[in-house]
């Protein structure tokens, strides 16, 4: 245990885990939700576009400052919630080096208004195709917003300003946070992982026992479809599986499941084998122990510590199967995962527009996810066997 908190894989994993457990509430808004405008760049980036905010008039602050230093925001958008609406109050617009403010609406409870609709842009003095944007933000300074009027009111007025810049990682072509989906796809890639290879396992080692302890035909049986299912190439039969029983998470570990237990099998049979004619094995027989005894409390034990580095071995080939077939566009689009990331960053064009940054962040995730279940499937290997170790293993 000493030399596993040495490996920087296993810190690495519990941070994932953390990730994938807690992740959710370093964000606002769920990871599927419309936070900011299409292809947005991360905020350390470009600073000279201008970033997505919110701005908010309430009763005790009904007014504030803007200094202004980017150009046009993609898009303005404004609502009001109050209580009780004041018709002959205003949200008004202050620009600097005009004397009169824009007056955007009247104080009634539940008005929407966006940038883009003909009707806003007509309140502003502005053709049918004007854009609403350029002329509520003419050039760099600083502006107020207000609601005119004297007394108190009860509500909240929002006013929403997108810009070409969000978050850590920016948004993909939708506008969603890709540091959410980071994250959420953290908790796919494990589940996928851990319970492909789990159920793999499982099936893998009960196979490899019977064929191994009981031989002759079983053996024989078990070992031929072991090599049927290792001569039929992997991906197109994934693919067809996919279409065919669905695209569920579920379905998809079942389906990983099914065409990855053949290697523990051949493992476990190989080991058993050398195991069944040893003399406290027949000692056991001899005295009437009954084989699913023998299996479970003496062979099957002798065989955990393969099987934990076989486990841990296998799953970055889950990762990287489940990625595949969701890049191919074969996983339930409901499901956020790395793979769906990079699925849809090639469909719309993340490629040739240089949004790098919905292409790096899945790939290096399923990267270094493989990487971290390497190393901890080698050092327990080198527990395992110390022949493996060498001179410098922990």
């Amino acid at each position: 245990m000493r030399g596993l908190l040495k490996r920087w894989s296993f810190w690495c994993l519990m941070i994932l885990v953390l990730a994938a457990l807690f992740g959710n509430r370093l964000f606002d808004a769920p990871p599927g939700a419309e936070v900011a405008a299409s292809f947005s760049k991360p905020l350390w980036l470009d600073r000279t576009l201008p970033p997505t905010l919110e701005l908010a008039l309430t009763p005790e602050k009904p007014s504030l400052e803007l200094e202004w230093t980017y150009g046009v925001p993609s898009r303005f958008s404004l609502r009001v919630e109050t209580a009780q609406s004041a018709p002959d109050r205003f949200v008004e617009w202050h620009i600097p080096g005009r004397e009169e403010p824009f007056r955007l609406t009247p104080l009634r409870s539940g008005t929407e208004l966006d940038g883009r609709d003909i009707s806003f842009k007509r309140s502003l003095g502005l053709p049918p195709f004007g854009d609403a944007s350029s002329a509520l933000f003419p050039a760099r300074g600083a502006y107020s917003l207000s609601v005119s009027g004297e007394g108190n009111w009860e509500g909240v007025v929002t006013i929403r300003l997108e810009g070409g810049r969000w978050g850590l990682l920016g948004t993909d072509q939708r506008g969603r946070d890709i540091a959410a989906l980071f994250t959420a796809g953290i908790r796919v890639s494990l589940l996928v992982g851990i319970f492909a290879t789990l159920l793999a396992t499982i099936l893998g080692t009960s196979l490899g026992l019977a064929a191994g302890y009981a031989g002759g035909w079983t053996d024989s049986i078990i070992m031929r479809v072991v090599d049927l299912l290792l001569s039929i190439p992997l991906l197109p039969i994934l693919m067809a599986l996919a279409a065919l029983w669905g695209k569920g998470l579920w379905q998809l570990i079942l389906i990983l499941s099914v065409f990855s237990w053949m290697g523990t099998a051949r493992t476990i049979r190989a080991l058993t084998l050398t195991l069944r004619d040893a003399a406290y094995i027949e000692g056991l027989r001899g005295l009437g122990a009954k084989t699913g005894y023998i299996l479970r409390r003496h062979l099957l034990p002798e065989t955990l510590p393969v099987l934990l580095a076989t486990m841990t071995l296998g799953v970055p080939g889950a990762i990287l199967s489940e990625a595949g077939l969701s890049f191919l566009g074969l996983s339930d689009p409901r499901v956020i995962s790395w793979g769906r990331m990079l699925h849809e960053a090639q469909s719309f064009g993340a490629f040739t527009a240089g949004a790098w940054w919905m292409l790096l962040p899945p790939g290096l995730g399923i990267a270094l996810l493989c990487l971290v279940f390497l190393d901890l499937g080698k050092y327990l290997e080198e527990r395992v066997d110390p022949r493996l170790r060498g001179g410098g293993a922990s």
